[in-house]
């Protein structure tokens, strides 16, 4: 369990990032809700977590993609929370298109917020993971990092570098008793894949269909609570990326 825990979860407003956070709360974790947008939508999260696990629960306004944002995030969370021993990186966008026609700022700012996001929420949570001598931190990868996908260069590529940096730091900080492992969701029931309900894609789904957001957060609560696991990238895709 994660009692006396805090956690604090980006993009937790809705979809998986708000599954996850109800279910650390779930766990006795106390949840910084972290989102850009949206502010009533992850205030609703966080009464559900404190009206039905007895948790505390904030939310945190902040663009991950701005450095300087995360570092004064983690610093109001710091000083609401006393420090933070989960972090999950679960922020993230899309600006689907083909590379042909792929404008260089849809490149970018999906790389901005996917993987540069979880760089700086890293870089500014590591510092109390090291004084505690502890900390989690799970990256929401996704299984087109592993196996790419068509009109998606710049997602696959933010995931895939997603996966590079959860080994590299596994590596870095595992001496310090800091764990870094990777969620990677295929099709995952979410406001982000509504469209995509009926792609061919889904057709070779070894399991036949789309996940829930709860399967990626029970998988996210596993690693959590998983002391001898570090530099890890479970799939939860249904056997999509096998």
């Amino acid at each position: 369990m994660l009692k006396g825990k805090v956690a604090l979860v980006t993009g937790a407003s809705r979809g998986i990032g708000a599954a996850i956070a109800l279910e650390l709360a779930a766990r006795g974790a106390d949840i910084a809700a972290v989102c850009r947008s949206g502010r009533e939508a992850a205030e609703g999260v966080c009464a559900q977590c404190r009206e039905r696990y007895g948790v505390r629960a904030e939310v945190f306004l902040c663009d991950v993609a701005d450095g300087e944002a995360v570092k004064e995030t983690v610093a109001r969370v710091r000083a609401a929370f006393g420090t933070v021993h989960i972090l999950v990186n679960n922020a993230g966008i899309t600006r689907d298109g083909l590379i042909a026609r792929m404008k260089e700022a849809d490149f970018t700012d999906v790389l901005n917020t996917n993987l540069l996001g979880a760089f700086h929420m890293i870089r500014h949570c590591s510092g109390l993971f090291l004084r505690n001598r502890e900390g989690c931190i799970i990256n929401i990868a996704s299984a087109a990092g592993l196996m790419g996908n068509a009109g998606q260069s710049n997602y696959a590529a933010s995931k895939a570098g997603l996966i590079g940096l959860t080994k590299s730091v596994a590596r870095e900080l595992a001496p310090r008793g800091i764990r870094c492992n990777a969620v990677a969701p295929g099709f995952i029931r979410t406001d982000m894949t509504r469209d995509q309900e009926n792609a061919p894609l889904l057709a070779g789904i070894p399991l036949g269909s789309m996940g829930e957001p709860e399967d990626v957060a029970r998988a996210a609560a596993y690693l959590a609570e998983a002391d001898y696991v570090t530099g890890a990238v479970l799939r939860v895709d249904g056997g999509l990326a096998m």
